[in-house]
C-alpha cells in the first residue's frame, strides 16, 4: 500500500494529525507518523519519536527541552527530520509527505520536504501559506495550502480543509507509488535549460521550439528569482546538460536591490561543472519591484514602467549597466566548459528596443562596454545588430548551443 509520512508537532496538534491519519488510511494508504515536537505527546504515539528525530539531528531531545533555546531546537529537529525522511525514502517507505503547522512547524517540516527529490509529493498545510513562502519552499516542489483559520482544534472549517489535504496527498501517494513500481523514468533526450521573462518570451519560444525539434528536452525557467535558483539547483543536481541563459535579469535585482534576485551565485553552476553555455543579456535593462508604494525612496526619481498591478519595473542606469556587464563577464570567465555570449545591440527586452519605454542607447552601450572590457578574450562574443526578441537572434543562439552540445561528444 502507498505510504504517506506525516511530519508534525504532536504535542500541540495531535488531534489534527489523528484526523488526517484516519482520512488517509480510509483512502487506502498506510501512514507513518514522525514527531518533531520537543514536548512529550502522551496522547499520540508516533511511529518515529521525537527523541529519534533529535538524535538524527545530532542532539538529545531532553537537552533541547531544558535548553530554553527554541531556535536551536528547531534547527536540530529540522536536520533530524530531513535525515529521517531521506532514509524512509531510500528504504521505499515514503510515497508522499503531509505536514500541518504554523511558522515553526512549517519551518521544520519543509526542511524535511526539501531533502526529498523533485517529484515526491509534498503538501504543507500552513498558516503562513498566504504570505511570502519562498524561504520555506526554496527550489523544491512543495505545495502550500492555506487553512484559512489557525490549526488549533477540529471544527467546521478545519475538518473540511484538512480532509481535502488528506485526500489529495493520498491520491498523489497512490500515483507516485504506481509510478515507482514501473520501469525507471529515464530521459531519452539530452536536457537543456532556457531562462525566460515576459519581456523575452518571443526569443525563448523560438529557441525552445527549434531545440525541441532538434531532439532535446527543454526546461524553461522563469527568471523571477525562484526560477533562477531552481535552475542553478537542478544544474548542480545533474538534471541539466546545457544552458541557453537568454535572460540574466536576476543579476540586476541582485546588484541594485530589486525583489527578484536569484542570489549571488546566479550564472555560476553551469560554468563550475563545465556544461555548455550560450548566454545573453536578457532584461538587464530592468529591476523589479512590487507596487509603486513599495519602491524605496532613494529610487523615486528613476524611470519606471508599470508591468502589471503588482509589478513595477525600474530602468537600469548606464553606471549600473556597466557593472552588470562586468559581472556577467567575471562569472563566465570562471567557466570550465564551452561558452558563447550573444549581445543584442538593439535592446535586451521587448521594452528597451527602439521605441520602447525603456529604450536607452547610452545604458545599452555601457552594458556592452562593461562586458567586453572584462570578458576573457578566449570566450566567443557574438554581437548582433538585432533586438533580443528578433527571430534570427534567437535561432542563432539555439544553433550555437546545439553546436556546443555536439562538440561535447554525447549527441
Amino acid at each position: 500500500m502507498p505510504a504517506v509520512v506525516l511530519i508534525g508537532t504532536l504535542d500541540t496538534k495531535g488531534a489534527e494529525y489523528a484526523f488526517v491519519q484516519r482520512v488517509i488510511e480510509g483512502c487506502g494508504c498506510t501512514t507513518l507518523v514522525v514527531d518533531v515536537g520537543i514536548a512529550p505527546a502522551p496522547d499520540y504515539k508516533a511511529d518515529i519519536s521525537s527523541d529519534k528525530v533529535a538524535a538524527a539531528g545530532g542532539a538529545d531531545v531532553q537537552s533541547l527541552r531544558t535548553g530554553n533555546d527554541r531556535g536551536r531546537a528547531m534547527e536540530v529537529m529540522a536536520r533530524g527530520a530531513a535525515e529521517t525522511v531521506r532514509e524512509l525514502y531510500r528504504a521505499g517507505r515514503l510515497d508522499a509527505v503531509l505536514a500541518l503547522g504554523g511558522s515553526g512547524g512549517t519551518s521544520v517540516a519543509t526542511a524535511a520536504m526539501r531533502a526529498l527529490p523533485v517529484g515526491v509529493p509534498k503538501l504543507m498545510v500552513s498558516t503562513v501559506a498566504a504570505g511570502d513562502v519562498a524561504s520555506y519552499v526554496g527550489t523544491s516542489d512543495i505545495m502550500m495550502l492555506y487553512p484559512v483559520i489557525d490549526i488549533a482544534g477540529l471544527n467546521i472549517i478545519s475538518e473540511r480543509v484538512l480532509s481535502n489535504a488528506a485526500v489529495a496527498v493520498a491520491a498523489m501517494a497512490m500515483a507516485f507509488a504506481a509510478a515507482r513500481k514501473g520501469p525507471p523514468i529515464r530521459a531519452t533526450r539530452r536536457v537543456l535549460a532556457i531562462t525566460m521573462f515576459g519581456v523575452t518570451t518571443p526569443a525563448a519560444t523560438v529557441a525552445r521550439t527549434w531545440l525541441e525539434g532538434a531532439g532535446y528536452e527543454v526546461l524553461v525557467f522563469h527568471a523571477n528569482g525562484a526560477g533562477g535558483r531552481a535552475m542553478e539547483a537542478l544544474i548542480r543536481d545533474g538534471f541539466i546538460e546545457g544552458v541557453l541563459d537568454l535572460t540574466t535579469t536576476e543579476l540586476a535585482d541582485e546588484l541594485v536591490g530589486g525583489t527578484l534576485s536569484a542570489g549571488p551565485d546566479r550564472l555560476e553552476a553551469a560554468g563550475a561543472l563545465g556544461l555548455p553555455q550560450v548566454v545573453s543579456l536578457g532584461a538587464l535593462d530592468m529591476v523589479n519591484f512590487g507596487t509603486i508604494a513599495t519602491i524605496p525612496k532613494k529610487f523615486r526619481k528613476r524611470r519606471f514602467y508599470r508591468h502589471n498591478p503588482h509589478v513595477t519595473l525600474m530602468r537600469t542606469t548606464p553606471e549600473e549597466c556597466s557593472k552588470l556587464g562586468a559581472m556577467v563577464a567575471r562569472k563566465l570567465n570562471r567557466s570550465k566548459g564551452p561558452v558563447t555570449v550573444f549581445v543584442p545591440l538593439r535592446g535586451t527586452s521587448s521594452i528597451s528596443a527602439q521605441g520602447g519605454v525603456f529604450h536607452d542607447a547610452e545604458a545599452d552601450r555601457a552594458l556592452v562596454a562593461g562586458l567586453k572590457a572584462n570578458l576573457d578574450p578566449a570566450i566567443a562574443c557574438v554581437t548582433s545588430d538585432s533586438a533580443i526578441n528578433d527571430k534570427d537572434f534567437a535561432l542563432a543562439m539555439a544553433h550555437e548551443l546545439d553546436a556546443h552540445m555536439k562538440k561535447d561528444g554525447k549527441k
